[in-house]
């Protein structure tokens, strides 16, 4: 069912977050969109001398790598390895793992990045989780509201109600978006589902499944 498909429990190995004890709280990833900041605030003062809190609640991991031309905005945490690239833009509420890709001119707001995340070239992902080893082609973005600024409702096989107004894409993990795609307000995508370049995605694309630029969905073929 295209319900059990958005749950937490079936997008995302938790051993890959900081974040983990907190999304055990909730059974849908969006549910945890709104305490992310809160989150990010308590989880910074607990994370030790590996860390290095760079300015008033921006905690890096000393292995991490900054470019002088990124702005880290309040509350953050960039987990070991992780490189932040030119003019990368991290608004705040952000969550980054271990060994993640922040590209150029990236914007990131409100989000969770599992480890191994690449959001390499000019994406703006707001409102969102991107799960373990998920990556996000050039130019792909997530739109967190709609454009009536109604509330945003998760449509699988039955409609899921989110009771927010901002909500962008929730990536399992292995997750491919391919470049210029757009993943509308309230899209879940499996885990190991591949999205064509130049897509429009809206729902729930369901695991180990290929969704294509014409809105065709298939199941990947086994290897």
């Amino acid at each position: 069912m295209k319900g059990e498909i958005a749950l937490i429990s079936e997008l995302y190995d938790l051993s890959h977050t900081l974040a983990s004890d907190y999304l055990k709280g909730f059974t849908y990833p969006w549910e945890a969109l709104k305490g992310i900041k809160d989150m990010i605030l308590a989880l910074g003062k607990t994370l030790g001398e590996d860390y290095e809190e760079v300015s008033p609640n921006v905690w890096v991991h000393k292995t991490a790598t900054v470019a002088p031309t990124a702005f880290l905005g309040a509350p953050g945490i960039i987990g070991a390895g992780t490189e932040v690239r030119h003019c990368a833009f991290v608004r705040g509420s952000a969550l980054v793992g271990e060994n993640c890709v922040v590209g150029n001119s990236v914007e990131l707001k409100n989000v969770i990045l599992f480890d191994n995340v690449q959001t390499p070239h000019y994406n703006y992902v707001g409102d969102s989780i991107l799960g373990y080893k998920s990556h996000m082609g050039a130019g792909s973005i997530t739109s967190n509201v709609k454009s009536d600024k109604t509330l945003v409702v998760i449509h699988g096989e039955t409609k899921i109600e989110t009771n927010q107004k901002k909500v962008g894409a929730m990536l399992g993990d292995f997750v491919e978006v391919g470049c210029n795609s757009v993943l509308n307000p309230g899209t879940v995508i499996g885990r190991n589902a591949s999205v064509y370049p130049l897509s429009c995605v809206r729902g729930v694309i369901p695991a180990n499944s290929i969704h294509k630029n014409n809105g065709t969905i298939i199941a990947k073929k086994e290897n």
